[in-house]
């Protein structure tokens, strides 16, 4: 059977489940899809990522897509890369104003609104992605992070992750703590917090502006995704050292941040559909990455890129600094606070668990593959 066609049919199928469910009229679903009676509504997405990131940008693609064939056309949204509508850095102001119904993004980019919005995607040293998986939809997680989108009259859903990242490019050799002094490198969120009280110079760029900046030399490194993205962008044409692990996103979760005056007015049905294709396309985009990633990598080895590990001075320094961070702001702040409990008890769970039959596996068949 035609692909398009298998998923048209099993959209429709689910369709008329899903508007049972969230209680269609009686006699809907009776020989036709219930979705037939609703309206027809076309929303706006916004992403912070371009178009060319086609995994990271293709999960908000997936989405729309599924959305539109669980409601045989009738819900449809449109997805803009970043700076078609917005930048890439304004799209959570666009969903709270109501410019779009939906912005596809990263929390940590908005720290400066409510710092607790970070461990909505990742914090350093934080979760890997099945942990923050773990953590955000059976852990109490996503429940804590929509209190604070409510503030700014947006809710939320889980959009894909990367997991864990690379540490980024340098132009130069990173052999120590000493050489992050005066370093000037494109790094968000509360890892460029940590970078900056170590020594470093950070800044925050969406992705269509890094690489002109690292070609002219305005920034000295730039932390990005992994490998099959990176190498979209082109970062080993001017930057050669390619270090690991990307200690600041060791599981970065994407988000659909929805403007809630819209969300409540979608029929209960679409709403369901809604979160269904979100979570979808969050495990579509993840496969993609454990898919492509590997054939990246070999690929940039091969044109010369050194990979390298950061120094155990700087993944100690990092840590400490890390987690005092983490620990001041609950201190200071009650909210946060409430937040960080919670992921804090989960990562401590994780971790022990992780420790035992995952790490023993990884520890002794990784290497002996390579």
């Amino acid at each position: 059977m035609d692909r398009r066609k298998f998923l048209t049919a099993t959209a429709a199928t689910a369709g008329v489940g899903l508007a049972s469910a969230c209680g269609a009229p009686k006699g809907v679903g009776e020989g036709a899809p219930a979705v037939v009676t609703q309206p027809s509504i076309t929303w706006r997405l916004a992403s912070s990522f371009p178009r060319g990131l086609d995994t990271i940008f293709g999960a908000a693609e997936v989405m729309a897509e599924r959305v539109a064939a669980m409601t045989d056309g009738r819900f449809r949204i449109r997805t803009y890369p970043a700076g078609e509508i917005v930048p890439g850095l304004q799209v959570m102001d666009a969903v709270q104003q109501g410019t779009v119904q939906i912005g596809h993004t990263a929390s940590y980019y908005f720290i400066g609104k409510n710092p607790a919005l970070a461990f909505d995607a990742c914090v350093p040293f934080g979760l890997t992605s099945r942990q923050q998986a773990a953590w955000l939809m059976e852990g109490g997680g996503l429940e804590l992070v929509r209190g604070l989108f409510a503030d700014f009259n947006i809710t939320s859903f889980p959009a894909g992750n990367t997991g864990a990242q690379m540490g980024g490019w340098f132009k130069r050799q990173i052999n120590g703590l000493s050489d992050l002094q005066g370093l000037r490198m494109r790094i968000p969120g509360l890892g460029g917090e940590v970078m900056n009280r170590l020594g470093t110079t950070v800044q925050v760029l969406a992705g269509s502006d890094i690489y002109p900046a690292l070609e002219r030399g305005t920034i000295d490194a730039t932390e990005w995704v992994g490998p099959y993205d990176d190498a979209k962008l082109g970062f080993h044409k001017v930057a050669k050292y390619y270090y690991y692990p990307g200690w600041w996103e060791p599981g970065p979760s994407l988000s659909y941040q929805v403007n809630l005056d819209a969300w409540n007015k979608l029929p209960a049905s679409y709403q369901t559909i809604f979160a269904v294709a979100a979570s979808d396309s969050a495990a579509v985009m993840q496969s993609r990455y454990d898919q492509r990633n590997p054939q990246a990598l070999r690929d940039l080895l091969s044109e010369g890129v050194q990979i390298l590990p950061f120094s155990d001075d700087i993944m100690v320094a990092a840590e400490g600094l890390s987690l005092d961070m983490l620990e001041e702001q609950a201190q200071a702040d009650p909210a946060y606070r409430k937040i960080y409990d919670s992921w804090k008890k989960a990562r401590k769970d994780a971790y022990r668990w992780f420790a035992t039959a995952e790490l023993a596996y990884a520890k002794f068949a990784f290497p002996r593959s390579m």
